[in-house]
């Protein structure tokens, strides 16, 4: 009995260390049930909250993109999205004066006009997939969040073409979850309503390329001076390798960065068979001509700033940065480059020259040249100062100046009007007039007097007491309005020192109404625009020629042949040249100014020099440098326009002018009508000379 026992025990033994046969009976089996049913039940469970985690973070999930759904806008608005476009400026010849525009210097362009590079080089390098997704690659994505998981930080957010233009347009540009969320509701938001070729169209006009340039066109302008179309392959692997950091790659800061980035998208290209291998190489050893870095705001910048200025008028400053529109403008460009030169080059000879026993500076620091064509009033050149950087005060369109003999003119015409002819002739001799504030005894600028002289004789050498008894015998009045009508606005009263330029007009004006006499009595209204057009190419103005006729052309005829004389045996032979021109000098009290306005019928120019706070000059006259700087300006102008003779007129009426004393009304307006209010204001307005 206790043998059997204990062998029992020991087959149990034996069995239970495995050097038995097994049996599905037993306490071993009955526990390996037992745990192989707790295992069961274990992953059972954990399969069961691992689901309804998934259930609770999908609902979550859905939830949560449902609420980011909810604050995103249509994209419907792509549609009437417009974005900022850069409004441009030319010259004549379409030489771009200035890009005007805020943040975004844009220039849209569709993708027809975009070099078939640029759209094969940003789809290999920026998103492979494009033509194949619908708006989100998953391969990216997995691939960025293994690129992300081994660097423990965000560095790559495989965003597709459509989600980086979803947050150009849309979002901002923070890496957080949110953003990649909305990112991707409005990038299948995108493709489900517009077509790849307007999703690309939109990608390559929108994105930022460096150094303020927004869209493809722009890039192409900023770096290779070339249209979007026009890059070739090398040139669109360099700009397409910008994306990745602007910037930082700019071939202008780090042109070796920039030919690293190149040689990747060039290779990118070759992997993805766009382009062959040898293909790549040749373009990465191709020699690249950037364009030069622009380092104004504006070209001819006195002309342009005046056009800004009208544009902001008309249209209102916002729409002038955002609006894209197309100015084109009068201007010669290469002629103005010239009056560029011409003004800087006097007024360094000024400031290196002496003059008198004293051995005195001739003191002028500004200078100005405005050039119209008298047929079209269309301007020309427009050069307002010395140096537009240092100050952009336009003394052509701004400046008030007295006019100083340049007025005399007007004085003449308004007496040819009246019956008088070249021949008249008039005594050049001391006289005193009675005026409200005195008697006056106007002098000449030589202190000298003449005698009998023709009013031709007295125009050429400037008499000023010929033109002060003119206008006392014809009556200021009559000055006046001859003046008006050929285009002086500012006030002026029937002074009778009126003929000596007592009042302040601008230089526009002027050079503008010495305009009419070069077109033969036939006024054209002034401007410096000729036609605008919107961003789509549609004419929203266009300058109008307006011509009247406010002179006889006879009379006109007459004091053209008298102000030729000026140039030929006058006071203005410094400003001769071997074809007829005819002008008129100008200098003011205390050579605080001085002027040449002369013209040919084919075009018409002032030159001026002086100081803005109107200190004077040392003895500087319109004959003298002013003069000799109208000559080299139109030695340049004149190159290539045929040599014009004026209107002859044979009309003779002989009449003399009488020396009856002329007492002014005592009812004057104040002195502050375009003269100086201190205590010596008369006596300097009647101490005008030349």
């Amino acid at each position: 009995m206790y043998i059997i026992e204990v062998k029992i025990l020991i087959f149990r033994s034996r069995r239970a260390i495995g050097k038995t046969p097994r049996s599905k009976t037993g306490s071993n089996y009955d526990y390996k049930q037992v745990r192989a049913a707790r295992r069961v039940k274990f992953f059972s469970t954990l399969l069961g909250m691992l689901f309804l985690a998934c259930l609770v973070g999908g609902v979550v999930l859905t939830l949560y993109v449902l609420s980011v759904a909810k604050t995103l806008p249509s994209v419907d608005l792509i549609s009437s999205y417009v974005p900022s476009e850069t409004t441009k400026i030319y010259s004549d010849k379409k030489i771009v004066l200035a890009e005007l525009h805020q943040e975004e210097n844009r220039i849209l362009m569709p993708l027809e006009e975009i070099s078939p590079f640029i759209k094969q080089a940003v789809i290999a390098t920026e998103d492979t997939d494009f033509y194949r997704h619908h708006g989100i690659n998953f391969k990216g994505i997995a691939r960025a969040m293994l690129k992300n998981a081994l660097s423990m930080s965000f560095v790559e957010g495989g965003s597709t073409l459509t989600q980086q233009l979803a947050r150009n347009l849309f979002l901002h540009k923070q890496k957080k979850l949110s953003r990649k969320v909305a990112e991707a509701i409005l990038a299948i938001q995108i493709e489900r309503s517009y077509t790849k070729t307007d999703i690309l169209e939109m990608y390559l006009n929108q994105v930022y390329w460096g150094h303020n340039a927004y869209g493809i066109e722009s890039a192409a302008q900023l770096y290779f001076g070339k249209r979007a179309k026009d890059l070739n392959l090398a040139e669109s692997a360099m700009i397409i390798g910008l994306l990745k950091g602007p910037e930082l790659f700019s071939p202008f800061r780090n042109y070796t960065f920039a030919k690293q980035r190149q040689k990747t998208v060039l290779n990118r290209m070759a992997k993805i068979n766009v382009i062959s291998q040898s293909q790549a190489d040749a373009a990465y050893t191709q020699d690249l001509k950037l364009a030069p870095r622009r380092d104004f705001r504006y070209r001819a910048p006195y002309f342009t700033s005046y056009i800004v200025s009208q544009l902001n008028a008309r249209f209102g400053e916002d729409a002038v940065l955002t609006s894209g529109m197309r100015v084109y403008t009068t201007l010669d460009y290469e002629l103005q480059l010239h009056a560029e030169h011409v003004v800087r080059d006097y007024v360094d000879k000024g400031r290196g020259m002496r003059y008198g026993e004293k051995n005195l500076p001739l003191n002028f620091e500004q200078a100005a040249i405005l050039s119209i064509e008298p047929a079209t009033g269309y301007i020309k050149v427009m050069q307002g100062g010395t140096d537009f950087r240092q100050n952009e005060f336009n003394r052509c369109v701004q400046a008030k100046r007295q006019p100083g003999s340049t007025f005399k003119p007007f004085v003449y015409l308004a007496a040819l009007e009246k019956g008088f002819s070249p021949n008249s002739i008039v005594l050049d001799a001391p006289v005193t007039f009675a005026t409200a504030q005195g008697p006056y005894s106007p002098i000449n600028y030589t202190k000298s007097f003449l005698g009998e002289i023709t009013l031709k004789k007295a125009l050429e050498q400037s008499v000023n007491v010929v033109a002060i008894k003119i206008n006392r015998t014809i009556g200021p009045e009559n000055v006046i309005r001859v003046a008006k009508q050929l285009g002086i606005n500012s006030p002026m009263y029937p002074f009778i020192s009126l003929p000596l330029g007592a009042h302040e007009v601008t230089m526009l004006e002027l050079v503008s109404a010495y305009g009419v006499l070069a077109n033969a009595g036939r006024r054209v209204d002034v401007t410096g625009i000729t036609r605008i057009e919107d961003r789509d190419g549609n004419i929203i103005y266009k300058h109008e020629l307006n011509e009247r006729r406010v002179a006889d052309p006879e009379t006109v005829a007459q004091l053209v042949d008298m102000m030729t004389g000026v140039v030929l045996n006058g006071t203005g032979k410094n400003a001769y040249l071997p074809r007829p021109i005819a002008g008129k000098t100008g200098t003011t009290s205390d050579y605080r100014d001085a002027w040449f306005i002369g013209f040919v019928p084919q075009l018409v120019t002032g030159a001026w020099l002086g100081n803005d706070n109107n200190t004077p000059m040392n003895r500087m006259t319109g004959g003298w440098m002013p003069a000799m700087m109208w000559r080299d300006f139109m030695k340049e102008a004149l190159k290539n326009l045929p040599v014009m003779a004026f209107p002859n007129s044979t009309r003779i009426s002989p009449k003399r002018v009488s020396d009856e004393e002329e007492i002014i009304p005592a009812e004057q307006p104040p002195l502050n009508a375009g003269e100086s209010e201190d205590p010596g204001a008369q006596k300097q307005i009647l101490n005008f000379f030349e």
